[in-house]
């Protein structure tokens, strides 16, 4: 079955367009499935049943794995056997009609506005490493970027004549995000005042915007670990990660009446059920919402 899982990654790059983090994401998901098939005894693809999927899922479980993640997989899973399916290499795709199970589907980690405060007043403005970090926690907060986005964010992505800044996202689309003026603020100290020393020892021509004092961009776990280090200084207790910021990005833009097209287009979903997973609005919105505009409330 390996042949067909490589097929299927060819299949990722030159027709889906999909970014590479995902689908290096998909190759390890069905990779582990494919093992997980091995381990059962199953010699092809045509043995699969729809019970080896759901136990599949549910080994995941047991080991920990977070409920994104398992979604993650059942979506590998899926998109796997439908190219199969419409490649004719199967005859029955036992995987087509296959949801996430509603207890998966659990509400994201936010912050509140006071941990937010607390959080972007955590690194030390008077250090060159401090100013940076505090334009990465600004910015992220400010657009809910996703975290191998702000680590790509280049000085022509900027436009602060105009309050918005370029990124480029998941499948190489490009949007355009609105960006407020204390984050603009805090990145434009980090410019003048701290990316010039650690640009000395970067490459020629290098335009990435948040560099390390080597000179180079920044990874996407270097991002992480300084803001869970942030976040235990600020003294917030739950687990955190960029996405926690994108999520509280979303969230408080929803209570404070945004609709959920505008940030659907801002957090770059292709599908709206996406951001309805990712955002949340308490009841008592929805109540006041419901008695102000419905006609017979």
């Amino acid at each position: 079955m390996r042949f067909l899982l490589d097929q299927f990654m060819d299949h990722l790059v030159l027709e889906r367009g999909l970014s590479e983090n995902t689908r290096l994401a998909y190759g390890r998901d069905l990779s582990e499935f494919l093992g997980f098939l091995a381990r059962r005894g199953r010699g092809g693809i045509q043995d699969v049943q729809r019970r080896d999927i759901v136990d599949f899922l549910m080994e995941g479980k047991e080991k920990g794995l977070a409920t994104a993640s398992l979604a993650r997989r059942l979506v590998a899973v899926k998109v796997f056997f439908r190219h199969l399916s419409r490649e004719g290499l199967l005859a029955v795709n036992v995987a087509d009609a296959m949801d996430s199970p509603r207890l998966w589907k659990v509400l994201p980690a936010t912050l509140s506005l006071e941990e937010v405060d607390r959080l972007l007043a955590a690194p030390d403005p008077a250090t060159v490493k401090g100013r940076r970090d505090r334009a990465i926690l600004e910015t992220f907060y400010a657009t809910g970027l996703r975290v191998s986005e702000l680590a790509s964010l280049t000085l022509d992505a900027l436009h602060f004549d105009a309050d918005y800044i370029r990124c480029v996202g998941k499948g190489d689309k490009e949007r355009v995000v609105p960006i407020g003026r204390r984050a603009q603020a805090a990145v434009n100290v980090w410019l003048e005042d701290g990316r010039t020393a650690y640009a000395r020892r970067a490459a020629a021509g290098e335009r990435a915007v948040f560099l390390s004092r080597l000179g180079r961009p920044l990874s996407r776990i270097t991002v992480w670990r300084h803001i869970r280090a942030y976040a235990r200084r600020a003294g917030i207790r739950q687990s955190i990660s960029p996405h926690v910021l994108r999520h509280s990005f979303a969230s408080h833009l929803l209570a404070n009446g945004a609709s959920l097209r505008t940030i659907q287009e801002m957090l770059g979903h292709a599908d709206i059920s996406t951001t309805q997973i990712y955002t949340h609005v308490d009841q008592g919105r929805l109540q006041a919402v419901h008695h102000r505009y419905h006609p017979r409330a």
